[in-house]
């Protein structure tokens, strides 16, 4: 048995995840992403930049689609998150084979360009301690060796909870969680296009990420529930800004 799969049992946990299934499922049905390659493509660019804004939103950082779509910005740190965002098509079939290499890819991307801030670490290296180190053993085999039992949104839920609560790396573990996260929904069939505009369902509903993050720490039921369920919640507000996303394409068609 997957050692998560009694993390299913845990009170309404189940239905939060099939509920985001369907509504990811809905969305896939959209005309836009129905009228060939060339359709689809002009979603996945829109849904690159409004994940890349949404992520610098939840880091703090004001950029928003049309500034990033202009190239309107000179901060290292926005060019690190396009950087990570452009590169997530090709890591997706990487990131169950090898997801410590993908981490280490992740990281490098999104601080090459970050100035020396007094704090000392080599970019893709990570630093944990023994506990820590365990851990990404531990959340590293979960990945290599998935079993059918457990959903994806619960798979990337995990990897984007144990990524926040180890802190892998000095700096810039969120924008790797969210985007390894994101890997995870891809590599497990949920998102193989990459189209969910999750990031932006974390924004929107903010206070319950930052939050249901530090529940996920404590390792209790209550914790690893309210997490659970935040992130089930966050991939439907991530479908509807992709279902939006596809609708205005199709108006200004």
């Amino acid at each position: 048995m997957d050692p998560l799969a009694p993390l299913l049992e845990l009170s309404e946990v189940a239905d939060a995840l099939e509920n985001a299934r369907a509504n990811v499922d809905r969305m896939l049905w959209h005309e836009a992403l129905r009228g060939g390659e060339a359709g689809e493509s002009l979603v996945e660019t829109e849904v690159s930049l409004h994940s890349a804004s949404a992520t610098l939103a939840l880091d703090g950082y004001d950029c928003d689609v049309e500034r990033l779509r202009a190239g309107d910005f000179d901060d290292p740190v926005v060019s690190g998150v396009l950087a990570v965002t452009e590169a997530l098509p090709s890591l997706a079939d990487v990131w169950p084979v090898s997801p410590r290499y993908v981490l280490a890819k992740l990281h490098l991307l999104a601080t090459r360009d970050l100035p020396d801030a007094g704090v000392e670490f080599e970019p893709g290296r990570i630093e944990v301690d023994g506990n820590g180190s365990a851990r990404i053993n531990a959340l590293c085999a979960l990945i290599t060796n998935p079993t059918k039992e457990i959903p994806a949104a619960m798979a990337a839920a995990v990897v984007h909870g144990e990524l926040l609560s180890v802190r892998p790396f000095p700096v810039a573990n969120n924008v790797v969680a969210r985007a390894a996260a994101r890997l995870a929904l891809a590599s497990k069939g949920l998102d193989p296009k990459l189209l969910i505009t999750v990031d932006a369902g974390h924004l929107e509903r903010q206070p319950e990420y930052v939050g249901a993050q530090r529940a996920w720490s404590t390792g209790t039921p209550d914790g690893v529930r309210s997490w659970l369920k935040h992130y089930g919640k966050a991939l439907e507000a991530g479908a509807a800004e992709t279902l939006q996303i596809c609708s205005e394409l199709m108006k200004d068609a």
